[in-house]
């Protein structure tokens, strides 16, 4: 991932495409995590995911602005790296998770898309705490003008608040997060491995 990374990061438009790709995810995240929501039992920490992940979204995209003001408005296939995996990636994540919440758990309803998003962000949060810092190694190294900084703090306080309520939402929630882990390292393995692909290619 390393060695992945100084490569973007050494390229402008790849290094550009790859923030505007994190962007998507981060704004994918924001919006999956507010269709989770109840009806009316909202609590205050899923608004605050919320909110936050559309705030990392529009940074990163911003961020941009560094490299090339003139590139990666929007998300168009041709404005990410590969486009197709990064589309699928949250939402293969999430119909998988769901199966398993299903098979383990008999859930259905409010009660499994809220249980999903509880399984769902924690791993999400579990590789953002691992890729972000990695990514800004390589910035600093780099001098970049880009920075990550302040998206590793608050994904580091994401990952606490997501541990909290799935220590109250199951006492063995380690044991199945265990699972969902290993479903997320394939989906992420196999995302990375098409953008390397795809940047051989170019």
């Amino acid at each position: 991932m390393y060695k992945l990374l100084q490569q973007l990061v050494n390229n402008n438009e790849l290094h550009a495409k790859w923030l505007n790709t994190l962007s998507f995810m981060e704004n994918a995240g924001a919006r999956k995590i507010s269709l989770c929501e109840h009806p009316t039992k909202v609590n205050i920490i899923q608004l605050k995911h919320a909110a936050e992940e559309h705030r990392h979204a529009y940074y990163l995209k911003k961020q941009i602005g560094k490299i090339n003001s003139q590139i990666c408005s929007n998300y168009d296939n041709d404005e990410l790296l590969a486009a197709k995996a990064t589309r699928y990636y949250l939402q293969l994540l999430d119909i998988q998770t769901c199966r398993y919440l299903k098979e383990n758990f008999q859930l259905s309803g409010e009660e499994l898309k809220y249980a999903a998003y509880l399984f769902v962000t924690y791993a999400i949060e579990v590789r953002a705490d691992e890729l972000y810092p990695q990514y800004q190694q390589v910035l600093t190294e780099k001098e970049s003008k880009v920075m990550v900084k302040s998206i590793i703090l608050e994904e580091e306080g994401h990952l606490e608040e997501m541990i909290q309520q799935l220590k109250t939402f199951h006492p063995d929630w380690e044991k199945y997060a265990t699972s969902i882990l290993t479903l997320e390292h394939k989906l992420f393995d196999n995302w990375i491995a098409y953008i390397e692909k795809e940047i051989t290619n170019a």
